[in-house]
Formats: structure tokens, sequence, C-alpha cells
């Protein structure tokens, strides 16, 4: 278990954690898609040496502070707040709505502290006793509706996948785990069953091959429909990634991309049939430093199509 840090790290430096273990994630995938398994291990004894996930997982605790730009799911409880009351009602009829939350980095965010959900969390390497230890992509599919959630929480998650592949399943397999049944509740059939995905803004304002009717198109292809969706100013600074100053000078001078987040809360509203548009996910490759790389230069391909299981 990750313990929180007692001495408290700049910003610069838990900048450079998460901006070197990008780096050479992404270096590592590009190398096993080649099929360069030298490099790749070398890059993996690299990663470990520099403390490895749970270095990278330490930074982004610390980055969910309020004085390094605080927590997502605040923005989550912001739009949901017309429903809180009813939403506190179920969970007092032992009947609470249910959130899966991957890549959770506490047990003291904003959704937990409601006490309007009964959340169940997981991650890559966990950092508390309220956290499972687990892969989104490996975790068991539901059996039946009582092992499925209402709403699924991706908050900077989708962005660490390395390869367009990986994300577009990601994405895909969120359907698994919703109900196909929303909850009882004046107003919560415009809610649920729900996907709130938070990214970095330059995956999808600074990229080559994605912007925002890109995902919109790919969200619709998956059954979804967009419900909410906000531009923040301010990233946790544990989750930044700078972009590059000789490149994009003239866009850093308005608003940098290296300073907002774009969250999304999507909603099914076809739960009968996806129509096949994976074509459009594309491997749109953002670097550590927030730059949409070229596309053959990553070794990717547009996706044909997404694998049903």
């Amino acid at each position: 278990m990750i313990k929180k840090p007692t001495q408290r790290i700049s910003s610069k430096a838990t900048r450079t954690i998460i901006r070197n273990h990008h780096t050479l994630e992404k270096r590592k995938a590009k190398a096993l898609a080649e099929g360069d398994e030298v490099t790749a291990a070398a890059l993996t004894r690299e990663i470990a040496s520099q403390g490895g996930l749970e270095s990278y997982q330490r930074a982004s605790l610390i980055g969910q502070g309020n004085d390094r730009g605080g927590d997502s799911s605040k923005i989550l409880m912001d739009w949901l707040a017309p429903l809180c009351k009813d939403l506190k009602g179920l969970v007092e009829k032992n009947s609470p709505v249910r959130m899966l939350e991957v890549g959770a980095l506490s047990t003291t965010n904003a959704c937990s502290k409601s006490r309007t959900f009964h959340v169940e969390r997981i991650d890559l390497n966990s950092q508390s006793e309220g956290i499972t230890q687990q892969d989104f992509m490996e975790r068991p599919l539901p059996k039946d509706e009582t092992e499925k959630f209402n709403i699924i929480s991706l908050s900077l998650v989708l962005n660490y996948v390395p390869d367009g592949v990986g994300r577009g399943n990601m994405l895909l397999r969120t359907r698994k785990f919703l109900e196909t049944v929303c909850p009882s509740g004046e107003g919560f059939s415009e809610w649920f069953p729900a996907l709130f995905l938070v990214l970095p803004s330059p995956c999808v304002n600074n990229s080559r091959y994605m912007d925002e009717a890109r995902l919109e198109a790919i969200m619709e292809s998956l059954g979804y429909v967009l419900v909410k969706k906000k531009l923040s100013n301010k990233l946790p600074a544990s989750r930044k990634v700078s972009a590059s100053h000789n490149q994009y000078t003239v866009y850093t001078r308005r608003q940098s991309p290296n300073q907002a987040l774009r969250l999304y809360l999507f909603v099914i509203r076809n739960s009968q049939h996806l129509n096949g548009m994976g074509d459009l996910l594309y491997g749109a490759e953002v670097f550590e430093d927030g730059v949409a790389g070229d596309l053959d230069s990553c070794g990717l391909r547009p996706i044909p199509y997404l694998s049903q299981t």
C-alpha cells in the first residue's frame, strides 16, 4: 500500500515524474508493437529504476490535493446536484446508485464524501484499503445485472493507455459493466446509466486525429450520448502534460493546453446495438509533451473494428 508522503513534493517535481513515466511507457509500448523485446526489456528496467507505477501514483495522489488543482469528481457532483436528494434517498432505502471508479487515487474524493453512491474503487496499484488492486481490462465480466454499475468514472485513465487499440477497447468495455436499466427516481433516466470521462485537453483539442466531433461520434457509435461537458481551467499538477513551446507558442499564449481538462458525462441511449463505427478510433497518440504524434511514427493504424469481447 502506498502511504501519503509526509514531505511535500514540488509541482515541478511531480510533473517530471509523470512526464518521464509516460515517456517510458509509450516508448515501451512502441517497442513491443515493433517486436523489439530487447528495447522493451531495457525500458521496463528503466521504469522500475525510477520507482515504476508506485512513484507515478504517489505523485498523482499529491496532485489531488486542493492546493494542486483538486479533485475532478467535484465537477460530477456539481452536475448531479439536482439529483442528490433522491440519490441519498436511495441510499436510505438500501438501494444506492452504484459507481465503479477506475483509476481511483483515494477514498476521500468528492464522490466518496457525498454519500450518494455505493462506490467500488479499482486501480492498477492500490494506495488504500478501500481501493482494490485490479486492471479494469482484466476485471471479470458481470454475470448478471447485480454485478453491474449505474455509473463508471474514467478520470484521467483513458489517456494513460499507450495505444489506440487499447483506448478503443477500454471505451467499449465500459458498456459491459453498465446496467441496462436506470435506477428509479425523478429525472434519473436523463442521467443514467452513465460514463464520466475526463481527459487532458490536448487529447481532444491538440491532436491531428481527434476533435470534439470525432470523440462524440465515437461515443455515439458505442451507444452513448453526451449529457454534459466542461473545459476546466486547471489540471491537477501531477497530471499535467506540458506543451512544446516551440511548436505551440500561439496556443500557449491564449490558453495553454497543459492547464486544461475536458470533462464529459455520457449516458447510454442505444443499449441494443453497436453500429460498427469502430473505424473512427484512430491511434491519436498524445506524447509526454502533450503534442499529438504522427500516426505512422507511433506505429499505429486506423482500427477497422473493435472486438466485442
